[in-house]
């Protein structure tokens, strides 16, 4: 791991900063940038995690995929904790902090919208930056390409019907747009991408030794592209919010609060489950990581559509994209420090149940 990565956390800090002064010197800039998008997807970032997953793509192996059935322990803890336990403790955190603790310092009639932010967010698991997770977390692509394809075909059908038996309400218009565009921008055209570049580095290798030694060469060399799309896609998040932010402290810890435990207990499931299920760790820590992050285009978009653009309940989803890169990369470097907790291969559903410890 390079200096840059090792002291990654202090980048991110700084780009936060970088974000929020950027909001307040050059307000213009960021409005043009901010404008830049449709359905709630901005453009520019969508250019900037094209460059944190691309690595990612290049490394997917599609004749592996073809064997992922043999391995169905990650993808079994990521549906369960994604559809089935997720939504639901987000909705009672949501009931907990914002009828209960913290009632007596917001208006009684906007606890309802604090809670159905949080709804939105816990029931739409990552689609994009868990590559980027994966990625630092030395995941395996091709089974994280899996897992989140997965999630997205749920996510077509049980978004809207999730979302309606939380809030209680019936008329969620699922934000097509948002969904599908955010599917093609974040999966389908740097995948693309990635297998173009891929047949490319390996058409003249003699076999797949020497073949996948040609795309690692290739990918540790366009890493700091990934590392700078991540720092660029957290000062404009920054800068986006910076307003919001500067304006509303409290209101911002608030909602924080939940969300981080939240995030730290969803993670803390499916990484225990993970090891306890001897998952390896390559499968795990991605595993554990697509609960832990949200699909926060579509659970803005939707809580726009439902509440309008100023409501808390769009806060608590814009909130949720600040709260989460901090938090995963906590979570990329306890992850990586616990890698020996994990075995190293797992043997497939056929065949003779053996482990190989780190």
């Amino acid at each position: 791991m390079s200096t840059f990565e090792r002291f990654l956390s202090v980048w991110v800090a700084l780009a936060i900063v970088a974000g929020l002064a950027l909001g307040q010197v050059a307000p213009g800039i960021v409005n043009i940038l901010a404008s830049l998008e449709y359905g709630s997807v901005n453009f520019v970032v969508a250019v900037l995690i094209w460059f944190m997953v691309f690595p990612m793509m290049v490394g997917v192996d599609f004749s592996s995929l073809a064997r992922i059935h043999e391995r169905p322990k990650g993808l079994v803890i990521t549906l369960v904790v994604n559809w089935l336990i997720k939504p639901f403790t987000m909705a009672a955190l949501g009931l907990l902090f914002f009828e209960e603790i913290f009632a007596p310092f917001i208006e009684p009639d906007t606890a309802g919208q604090y809670i159905a932010g949080m709804i939105l967010l816990g029931a739409a698991p990552c689609t994009a930056m868990v590559f980027v997770w994966s990625h630092l977390t030395r995941g395996d692509p091709n089974y994280t390409l899996v897992q989140v394809s997965l999630n997205d075909v749920i996510m077509i059908f049980a978004f809207a019907p999730l979302v309606a038996l939380l809030l209680g309400v019936t008329d969620i218009t699922v934000p097509w747009a948002t969904l599908i565009l955010s599917v093609v921008l974040y999966v389908v055209i740097p995948l693309s991408a990635g297998i173009v570049t891929r047949m490319r580095l390996t058409r003249g290798a003699h076999n797949d030794a020497e073949a996948a030694a040609t795309v690692e060469r290739f990918t540790g060399q366009i890493k700091p592209l990934s590392v700078i799309g991540l720092l660029a896609t957290v000062v404009l998040l920054f800068g986006f919010q910076g307003e919001v932010i500067l304006n509303q402290p409290l209101v911002i810890v608030m909602i924080a609060i939940p969300l981080l435990i939240q995030s730290y207990g969803i993670f803390a499931i499916a990484y225990w489950a993970a090891k306890a299920w001897r998952v390896p760790h390559k499968v795990a820590a991605p595993c554990a990581m697509i609960g832990t992050s949200n699909f926060f285009e579509l659970a803005v978009a939707v809580a726009i559509g439902l509440f309008g653009l100023t409501s808390i309940a769009a806060l608590v989803t814009v909130v949720g994209v600040l709260v989460e890169v901090p938090v995963m990369l906590s979570l990329v470097w306890f992850a990586n420090r616990t890698r020996h907790w994990f075995p190293t291969e797992e043997t497939p559903v056929r065949g003779r149940r053996t482990t190989k410890q780190t």
